[in-house]
């Protein structure tokens, strides 16, 4: 049986979910929360789920895989009804987001599109992540095992999380590894990903450094220019082009 107070929970997580959207979505600016109910698939998706974990919970048969069905045929969005989704969840876009049936989000979280809380293999029981409150996932991650990612927390883009990441850390790459970013980490959504860093390009350009310094050592122990020194003995020598 479905009470007034379970009707009255899931108009205020609405609420928060509509508010998310005015928020954290720059295109919402000026739009009334009806339009958004009508044209923000995330939105939607998010109703959808709200309805269908409400039937999951009644014990009513079918009914909440059809809905979540017909939601992700609508929106592209796949939430398992029997996600625990918090209060305030931002999707934005939308396309290609997974939200898998043990997967557990928390408050003020922001998604982008191709997001994927999944599994790992055939195992039962707790299998999906747990993302706690004030995370942002970048477009494309894929948050995979039954992991905790810490209150805070931020996930690049086309990041493979397999591990539990602590609160307040960034994690970017495949697969995905803490990275420190220097400055005051905001609360709560942080969109920033042009300033993310890069721990492959870091290593590459020490590499590159070391084998320069390898072979100025060498060039030294042979008597021979080093490489720097032969490039510009090289430009010297070259005729000039123009003629001079």
């Amino acid at each position: 049986m479905i009470g007034l107070g379970t009707l009255r929970r899931v108009a205020r997580e609405l609420r928060h979910d509509v508010g998310a959207a005015h928020d954290r979505d720059p295109a919402a600016r000026g739009v009334s929360s009806l339009e958004i109910l009508a044209a923000w698939p995330g939105v939607q998706a998010l109703l959808a789920h709200r309805v269908a974990q409400l039937l999951s919970e009644a014990g009513v048969p079918l009914a909440p895989r059809v809905l979540a069905l017909a939601s992700r045929s609508f929106t592209n969005i796949e939430i398992h009804p029997r996600a625990q989704i918090g209060d305030g969840l931002f999707i934005d876009h939308g396309t290609g987001v997974v939200i898998g049936e043990t997967a557990e989000v928390g408050d003020n979280v922001t998604m982008y599109q191709g997001v994927t809380l999944g599994g790992t293999g055939f195992a039962t029981g707790k299998r999906h992540p747990t993302v706690q409150d004030n995370v942002t996932i970048g477009s494309g991650a894929k948050l995979l095992g039954p992991i905790t990612i810490g209150h805070g927390a931020k996930i690049g883009a086309n990041s493979v999380v397999i591990h539990d990441v602590p609160p307040n850390c960034t994690v970017v790459g495949v697969p995905g590894h803490p990275v420190r970013v220097e400055g005051v980490r905001p609360e709560g959504p942080d969109a920033d990903w042009a300033h993310l860093p890069d721990p492959v390009a870091d290593a590459v350009r020490q590499l590159s450094a070391r084998v320069t310094e390898l072979e100025r050592r060498l060039a030294q122990a042979e008597g021979s220019p080093a490489p720097a020194e032969v490039v510009a003995l090289c430009d010297r020598r070259s005729p000039n082009p123009a003629g001079g």
